[in-house]
C-alpha cells in the first residue's frame, strides 16, 4: 500500500531537529510510492484546541471536528489520508502547545462516550510520532507510551521516534547556557542525529507497508 500521507509539523523552527526527522520521514513515505502533503502548524490560519462543543458526537458530524478555523482543512485531510507523520518538540516536559491543540482536536471527535464501542473510527490508518527533547531519550518514555496509547486506540496503530540532547543552536558561544555542554551536543548532532535521520526515514517508509 503506497497511498496518502500527512505530514504535521508541530515545531515553530523550520529547518531544524523536528522538521529535518519529519521531513526524512517523508522521503521515507515517498520512497514507497506515497504522496505526502505537509502542514506547518506554526504557519497555519489561527486556530484553537478543543472547544468542547460536542458537534462531533452529533448523528449527522460523529468523528468529525466541526469547528472552523485554520486546522480544521487539515483534519478533514487526516480524515482521507493512509497515515500520518507528525512530530513536536517537548516544551516544559510535554510536547509543545501548538501540538496539544492539534492532538486533542484530532483524537476527541471519535471518542464517542459509550461504554459498548468508545471509538467511532471505523478507517484506521498507521501513524508515526515524533519528538524531539534537550533531555536524554529515555526521560519521557512513559510519557510518549501514554500518546501511543491513546493514538492506537483513536486512530490507528502508533510507531514512536525519540531524538533526546538535540543541538539547539549553531554558535553556543552567544548564550551563557550553563545546563548543556555545547561540545557534546555538536558531537552527538553529528554521529547520532544522521542515524536518527535515517530511522525516520525507515519508518516512514513502513507507513506505506
Amino acid at each position: 500500500m503506497a497511498g496518502r500521507i500527512i505530514a504535521i509539523n508541530g515545531s515553530p523552527r523550520s529547518g531544524w531537529n523536528t522538521d529535518m526527522l519529519i521531513d526524512e520521514a517523508v522521503k521515507g513515505a515517498e520512497s514507497k510510492g506515497a504522496t505526502v502533503k505537509k502542514y506547518d502548524l506554526y504557519k497555519l490560519d489561527r486556530f484553537t484546541g478543543c472547544i468542547s462543543c460536542f458537534g462531533c458526537k452529533r448523528d449527522k458530524h460523529k468523528g468529525e471536528c466541526v469547528a472552523k478555523d485554520g486546522l480544521k482543512p487539515v483534519l478533514d485531510d487526516i480524515r482521507d489520508a493512509d497515515g500520518i507523520i507528525m512530530g513536536a518538540p517537548n516544551y516544559f516536559g510535554d510536547l509543545c502547545a501548538e501540538f496539544k491543540l492539534f492532538y486533542e482536536r484530532l483524537v476527541f471527535p471519535y471518542l464517542t462516550y459509550n461504554k459498548e464501542n468508545p471509538c467511532c473510527n471505523t478507517r484506521r490508518i498507521p501513524v508515526l510520532l515524533i519528538m524531539t527533547s534537550n533531555a536524554p531519550d529515555t526521560l519521557y518514555l512513559d510519557m510518549m507510551e501514554r500518546y501511543r496509547s491513546v493514538l492506537d486506540s483513536f486512530i490507528g496503530p502508533t510507531k514512536i521516534l525519540v531524538s533526546g540532547e538535540t543541538m539547539q543552536v549553531k554558535d553556543y558561544s552567544k548564550f551563557d547556557w550553563t545546563f548543556f555542554d555545547a561540545a557534546q551536543r555538536i558531537e552527538r548532532r553529528e554521529k547520532v542525529f544522521p542515524e536518527e535521520l535515517k530511522k525516520a526515514f525507515e519508518l516512514g517508509a513502513s507507513l506505506s507497508d
